[in-house]
């Protein structure tokens, strides 16, 4: 694949660092390819980052055929950058474009388009503690008909975003509540994939949640309305008399990188991690029994979020005592240790923009 590449006339001036929080700036420059049905993929650039034309009547508008990634790039002490798996978000992304009909993008293009663009727009990558560069790949159907039918023609994209903490709270534990009315997805369903629908069906819930003065809300199954499934855009872990439990892979939870990582981790410095169904009621009688030493959300975002208060039918619980918790903060500093290259890494997770 030859990446064209046209270069802004315009750079834009750098952000502060104190200043970046989340989404909230562009890098000069973006990723685009198109797709058809009876040619593959075609037309790969890199051009000046801005706004497009769309047709009113593409796919994306109103069916919701899009998939995406959330991934970062991180600048090291020594200057370079690297990669944090970068090949199980390809693998995710394609895992989703699978389920909504939509094309797949080889493995090896995705990873040389990221290469690509951070390459040219590497001075975007900040080097100030906490901070890094995330990177949004995401794929849509814009076929310019109304009919439903899998996707004939498609766009990839990858934009990228200097960020800062995705909390408010930066590390400090965060306030969740578990919702009990709303549903974010069920088997058999999209839940296990990147898709723009499943976010935007949690929108709801996460307002009554943020409107209570909580950060996130819980989500339970589909089905009972029973068993923890996630928390917000996160995975979620407890630690119980010394073990953690994390929500099995059932279809409809998103098979998270952090998530998998964690469990790698832990699994390494010999705790038992178990994953599978854990109900609400469990979590509620561990939390009064005293037995819920810590509870935290697992995320590319955010990467590792200490719960410290969960409210649930009008009352709130306190999770160990409202700090971060050993394991959670070990974590923590382990995860974003290789991350930013300033732990060594021996699962060979990183990957080095060239």
């Amino acid at each position: 694949m030859n990446i064209k590449i046209t270069k802004t006339n315009s750079p834009k001036p750098h952000p502060d660092p104190s200043v970046l929080g989340f989404g909230k700036y562009f890098t000069d420059h973006m990723f685009t390819m198109d797709y058809a049905a009876d040619k593959g993929w075609f037309n790969p650039e890199i051009i000046p980052f801005g706004k497009f034309l769309m047709h009113p009547a593409s796919t994306v508008f109103h069916y919701g055929a899009e998939v995406f990634e959330g991934m970062k790039a991180y600048r090291r002490q020594d200057g370079k950058i690297q990669l944090f798996r970068p090949l199980e978000n390809a693998k995710r992304m394609n895992l989703s474009a699978q389920r909504l009909c939509l094309p797949t993008v080889p493995e090896e293009d995705f990873i040389k388009i990221l290469n690509a663009l951070i390459s040219l727009d590497e001075a975007w990558t900040p080097s100030a503690a906490g901070t890094s560069l995330y990177l949004r790949p995401f794929l849509f159907g814009n076929d310019e008909s109304l009919g439903v039918h899998p996707v004939q023609n498609a766009r990839f994209m990858l934009i990228a975003s200097p960020v800062g903490s995705y909390y408010k709270e930066g590390l400090n534990p965060v306030r969740i509540l578990v919702e009990d009315q709303d549903v974010r997805a069920v088997k058999g369903g999209t839940g296990y994939t990147k898709c723009g629908g499943n976010y935007a069906a949690s929108l709801r819930a996460g307002k009554r949640a943020q409107d209570e003065g909580y950060a996130q809300a819980l989500w339970l199954d589909g089905i009972e309305r029973k068993y923890i499934e996630e928390v917000g855009a996160m995975n979620v872990m407890f630690k119980i008399k010394g073990q953690i439990i994390t929500p099995e892979l059932s279809g409809s939870v998103l098979p998270g990188i952090t998530r998998m990582s964690c469990i790698e981790l832990l699994q390494q410095k010999g705790y038992t991690v178990s994953q599978r169904k854990i109900s609400i009621d469990e979590l509620i009688s561990a939390l009064e029994n005293g037995s819920l030493e810590e509870a935290w959300g697992t995320g590319t975002a955010a990467v590792v979020a200490s719960i410290g208060t969960l409210g649930y039918k009008g009352k709130q619980y306190t999770v160990g005592g409202g700090k971060i918790g050993k394991t959670t903060q070990e974590l923590y500093d382990t995860l974003t240790g290789i991350q930013w290259g300033t732990l060594p890494d021996t699962f060979k997770w990183t990957q080095l923009i060239k």
